[in-house]
């Protein structure tokens, strides 16, 4: 008896020993998965929404983007807070309608030199920082040329790049004849084509960082004017003002945008073997967008949008979005949701289990990433000049004050008509009415109190 007692005793504990140590497994896959991943975004600048090949594009040629988007997350209805440079930026690095920041409009080098992101607004490298981040931007700024607005004294822990809108891609120059190319805050020249830079900074940042959790942002110059290719030559000198339309020749701009946006993907797929060799994939999320749409009568292709960088037709804010993280995110994915720049602020934060400030406009889209659920229904807003914009659903309006009407309004149907060429505003009166009063409480929360750049 005494025997069997004993044998029962060993199963016993035999089986508790197991339970505990695949519970002890379980606890680790589930801390691996958890572990808070580090981020890669990538933002190209005045990207057309059709003008890379799993948008699209049967004439740029983009394997590199194309790979990410069949191994993860293609968006199809992701959208730019602003339509031009600055503003989304703002969105950006805040999570909040540009507005509220000041900065509706492009902080021009010819005229706001020194304007700039109010330093007491928390930036996402600020709170990722703050979660144990390491963060790193290589590339365009543009929220603020003085030296302290640096992103150096924004949360970032390293910069190299430029402050402007756009500089020559050789000479580092920008359209005010300033030296624009920075090593933190210090002005500081490195000699090459500022996309193999961008790409160069970043790999280092990667390798340099591999072992802690980082955040690394790589804003490219491409396809921003002016248009130069690889292996041209630099349009700009100290000093000197080159008109921005007369640098090339325009039959040729085709040609030099197809490939500036090739450079890119081919230094983007060089970034990517740069993650797989250091073992890094199934712990970082790589995102890539456009800060806005492309630019009328150039390179880029925005079809099937209506409208061009400049306007709130959809080919000004709906632009390529991609999410890519192997493992986690299923591959060939597409999500239809409604995605604004804001929200990569809650997002990235909510995934590094970070703590979210008050007052963010944006709003996680993590399970969206995770195919886990949907977005909560709310309203959208733009305002950008003499135009503003509401999105609800799949109905979008359009007020504008023209020299033949103060409040010319346009009403669409996105689901049926994504190119905005019905305007069905006189059939739905009360709609419209609606949606103006939506737009026009937005426009007086938003701007109340806050003096901002338009």
């Amino acid at each position: 008896m005494k025997s069997n007692l004993n044998i029962f005793y060993s199963i016993t504990l035999s089986m508790a020993v197991l339970v505990l140590a695949d519970s002890c497994s379980s606890s680790n896959k589930n801390t691996a998965f958890l572990k808070p991943p580090n981020i890669l975004l990538i933002m190209a600048d005045d990207l057309g929404y059709g003008d890379i090949g799993c948008y699209g594009s049967k004439t740029i040629v983009t394997p590199n983007l194309d790979r990410l988007a069949s191994e993860g997350m293609r968006f199809t209805d992701f959208h730019s807070n602003g339509a031009v440079c600055s503003p989304t930026r703002a969105a950006l690095m805040t999570g909040k309608y540009q507005q509220r920041v000041g900065i509706e409009g492009v902080i021009t080098a010819a005229h706001h030199r020194d304007v700039g992101l109010v330093l007491k607004e928390v930036t996402l490298a600020e709170a990722l920082k703050k979660a144990g981040y390491v963060t790193g931007i290589f590339g365009k700024w543009h929220l603020g040329y003085a030296e302290r607005y640096n992103p150096t004294h924004q949360g970032f822990d390293e910069f190299k790049g430029y402050v402007s809108g756009n500089v020559d891609y050789f000479s580092h120059i920008d359209q005010e004849g300033y030296f624009d190319w920075w090593r933190d805050s210090i002005l500081k020249d490195d000699k090459g084509y500022t996309t193999d830079l961008i790409t160069q900074y970043g790999i280092d940042f990667i390798k340099r960082h591999k072992e802690e959790p980082f955040f690394l942002y790589l804003p490219y110059e491409t396809p921003h004017y002016p248009y130069q290719g690889r292996h041209g030559k630099p349009f700009r000198t100290i000093g000197s003002k080159r008109p921005r339309n007369k640098t090339t020749p325009p039959d040729s701009i085709p040609a030099i945008y197809k490939e500036m946006v090739e450079v890119m993907d081919e230094n983007i797929g060089k970034i990517i073997e740069v993650l797989k060799n250091a073992h890094l994939t199934k712990n970082t999320l790589v995102f890539f967008c456009s800060d806005n749409g492309g630019v009328k009568n150039y390179g880029p292709h925005n079809f099937p949008l209506h409208g061009w960088k400049g306007q709130l037709y959809e080919g000004g804010h709906r632009v390529p979005a991609i999410a890519w993280w192997p493992g986690k995110i299923q591959a060939g994915m597409r999500s239809d949701e409604t995605i604004m720049s804001m929200d990569i602020f809650p997002t990235f934060l909510d995934l590094a289990r970070g703590t979210m400030p008050k007052g963010l406009d944006g709003i996680s889209f993590k399970k969206v990433l995770f195919s886990k659920g949907d977005l909560p229904e709310r309203c959208l807003f733009w305002r950008f000049h003499h135009v503003k914009a509401i999105r609800q659903g799949n109905w979008k309006l359009i007020v504008s004050e023209t020299k033949a009407s103060k409040n010319h309004v346009e009403l669409y149907n996105l689901k049926d008509d994504i190119s905005e060429t019905k305007n069905l505003a006189g059939n739905n009166p009360d709609l419209v009415k609606r949606l103006q009063k939506k737009l026009d409480e937005w426009e007086k929360e938003v701007t109340k109190g806050v003096p901002f750049l338009s």
